[in-house]
């Protein structure tokens, strides 16, 4: 699963990324949890979405909490993003994102950001209901480095690959290569979600 991330890079370098002419205005997060406003790119440009996929069939939008990621396994059958992940796909923008793993009987978050030092998109998908935009992050299985932490992690499209993830392009639902991604230990400081400042990504001794 991924239930925080960061996106502290400049909005002109995540322009200069995602090829986008113009972005909105965002503040720059470290610790993004879900039902906050996150940076989502897809056709016809940039928007911040709230984060908790509501399908626009449902009847109220309580669903919020509980559908922030989809299943790359199942998404493409589950009737909650069926749908979206045929008409409504996008690129979540993010500078990295946490994972805890058990240790001492307490769960310890770790930090995981791309080895180029460039930003992650990862795949997801959004929905409106009535005036509400909402998305979800697509996760799979870990990759061999992201193994020693946890079991899933999200899609990271690579950016060759942008255009056919929204043209909605199938075999691209898969882990990425392990070189890809670097993984630290970090403070415990994440765990509240009211937690919000750059210490949160230092490296932190074992």
């Amino acid at each position: 699963m991924c239930g925080r991330y960061a996106l502290h890079a400049h909005p002109d370098v995540v322009a200069l990324q995602f090829g986008l002419v113009s972005i909105p205005l965002f503040e720059p997060r470290y610790n993004i949890a879900p039902a906050s406003k996150v940076l989502i790119v897809r056709n016809g440009g940039a928007a911040l979405l709230r984060w908790g996929l509501v399908p626009g069939w449902a009847k109220e939008p309580s669903l919020t909490a509980k559908l922030n990621n989809a299943r790359a396994e199942t998404v493409a059958k589950k009737p909650f993003f069926r749908d979206a992940y045929r008409k409504r796909r996008c690129l979540i923008a993010a500078s990295g994102f946490y994972e805890w793993r058990a240790e001492s009987g307490r769960k310890q978050p770790y930090y995981v950001s791309p080895a180029s030092g460039e930003l992650f998109a990862f795949a997801g998908l959004w929905e409106k209901w009535q005036d509400l935009e909402t998305c979800a992050i697509i996760t799979t299985e870990a990759n061999e480095k992201m193994r020693a932490v946890h079991d899933r992690m999200p899609v990271i499209v690579a950016p060759q690959d942008y255009p056919r993830w929204l043209a909605g392009a199938e075999g691209l639902l898969r882990p990425c290569p392990a070189a890809a991604i670097e993984i630290r230990r970090v403070s415990r400081a994440v765990n509240q979600a009211r937690n919000d400042s750059p210490a949160l990504i230092d490296p932190e001794e074992g």
